[in-house]
């Protein structure tokens, strides 16, 4: 079992960043991919990046290439999104995922454990 706990959203400007986190609980950390996902109001749960449980694959949508950088730091069991540059259309919940897989999905169904969520607020 893990239990996954957001914190870092809020309400920025358009062009700036924010960083997010996702402090994971559990002795498996290490073993699973982790991956974030984003839910607009209205939306789909849509992906947004994925690493592979040791880093050494990374995934993203190609709607954040360039500007968000999804990293993983096992000591700390606890996965990071940075998110530059954001845009009035990057605001939705984002939710962090656990795939015991390991690999790094782009799929929502290959997740098998899900966060609250973090509001993140972008203003024109």
């Amino acid at each position: 079992q893990v239990q996954l706990v957001e914190s870092g959203g809020g309400l920025v400007q358009a062009g700036g960043s924010l960083r997010l986190s996702c402090a994971a609980s559990g002795r498996r950390f290490s073993t699973y991919a982790m991956g974030w996902f984003r839910q607009a109001p209205g939306k789909e749960r849509e992906f947004v990046a994925a690493v592979s449980w040791n880093g050494g694959t990374i995934n993203s949508a190609d709607s954040v290439k360039g500007r968000f950088t999804i990293s993983r730091d096992n000591a700390k069991n606890t996965v990071y999104l940075q998110m530059n540059s954001l845009k009035p259309e990057d605001a939705a919940v984002y939710y962090c995922a656990a795939d015991a897989w390991g690999l790094g999905s782009v799929t929502k169904s290959a997740y098998d454990y899900w966060g609250q969520g973090t509001q993140v607020t972008v203003s024109s």
